[in-house]
Formats: C-alpha cells, structure tokens, sequence
C-alpha cells in the first residue's frame, strides 16, 4: 500500500499486537485470474519464520483454497488488518483552505499460503482458534468437550491455511502532516463524538 513517511509504523512488535487485536482481516489471492478476497480471523505466530506467520481457515466450499494446492511453495497472499477509522471535516481545523479527509490505522502482511490439510495440523490449527477467541469468555467453550464425531465432521468442511509474512506494512494515517494546532482540534472534536471508532482515533491520534 501506499505509505507516506509521516504515516508509516515499522516497529515489529507494534504491528503484531496490531494484528492481534485486530485479527479479522482480509485475505485477498488471486483464483481463476481475477481477484479474490475473504474475511476471516486469522492468529498471529511470531515464532513461525522471521517476520511470523498467519493461520486461519476457509470454508471448503470456498474455491479460494484451490489455487494452493497445485504448488509446494504455496501461492502470494495479501492479508489486510483494519484498525479504527473516521471521516475528518475540515471545519474541525478552523482554518480556510483546508480539505476533508480520513484517518485510520490499518496493516498489510505479504507472504505466501500455504495449505493445512493433515487432519492434527487441522484439528490444532482450530483448537487454538477456540481457545483464542473463547478464553476471554466468561463460560468458555471448549473443543475437548463436543462430541469427536461431531468435530470430525466440522473437519472435514474446512481447509486450513497458513500465511508465511515476507512484508510487513503499517499505516497509521492520524493528521501527523498537520500542525499540532490542528492536530488538537481535531483530537477534541472526536474525542467528544458518542461514535466509538471517533474516540479511539482520537486515542491514537494522542499517542502519535
């Protein structure tokens, strides 16, 4: 993507909590010569190659998957991670010739996808999943606990994925190429807005 100097965050550790608590991402391939993208939740492993990896899983119905299997290498893959976002007025400067824009904070992992198909692999794969997802839970579900018949058929309709990261990008795109005159206004304008994603951008906006 395309990132300004002022905007660019390249602090490994920073990118990584950004995917972790942002972990629905887009996954975005190429399938049948066209674009193809899905949104699903993907865990983040720093252990798992220099820059870490990525893992999740498609719905086997999703063809998506069927362009990985014709090679051992895997094939480029493209995740994208939304952070918080919102539209800024240029009233907010209470300056003239100034113009709308948005701000947000978003990161580009590149890499290579490949497949995760051998039942354990898969069945770990998920297991770490639920545990991710459940464990803030007051009551957590747990795999451990279902029926294993019931799970081997849940196996069978997924195809499991890992992302191996060659780039990582990060954008945080918070008014930096304005004054800090400027910059306060509108830290007080969305800090005062009901709207959630305005008062964390605000948030960030403060910590930039």
């Amino acid at each position: 993507m395309y990132v300004p100097p002022s905007f660019a965050v390249n602090d490994p550790a920073q990118l990584a909590q950004f995917m972790t608590d942002h972990s629905f991402a887009v996954v975005c391939t190429q399938h049948e010569g066209a674009p193809f993208a899905s949104h699903v939740p993907l865990l983040y492993q720093s252990s798992a190659g220099s820059l870490g990896s990525l893992f999740g899983h498609f719905a086997r119905a999703n063809p998506q998957w069927k362009g990985a299997t014709d090679t051992g290498d895997g094939i480029p893959a493209l995740a994208i991670f939304s952070g918080p976002h919102t539209y800024i007025s240029p009233t907010w400067y209470a300056e003239p010739n100034t113009v709308p824009t948005w701000n947000y904070v978003a990161v580009h992992a590149t890499g290579r996808l490949r497949l995760i198909e051998e039942p354990n692999g898969l069945l770990e794969l998920i297991r770490q999943t639920v545990n991710a997802y459940e464990t803030p839970q007051r009551l957590p579900w747990r795999l451990e606990d279902q029926d294993a018949t019931f799970i081997d058929k849940l196996l069978v309709g997924i195809v499991g994925f890992e992302i191996i990261i060659d780039e990582l990008q990060g954008k945080w795109k918070l008014n930096q190429n304005h004054p800090a005159e400027r910059r306060e206004r509108v830290i007080e304008a969305l800090a005062n807005s009901p709207r959630h994603d305005d008062q964390q951008v605000a948030a960030l906006m403060r910590e930039a």
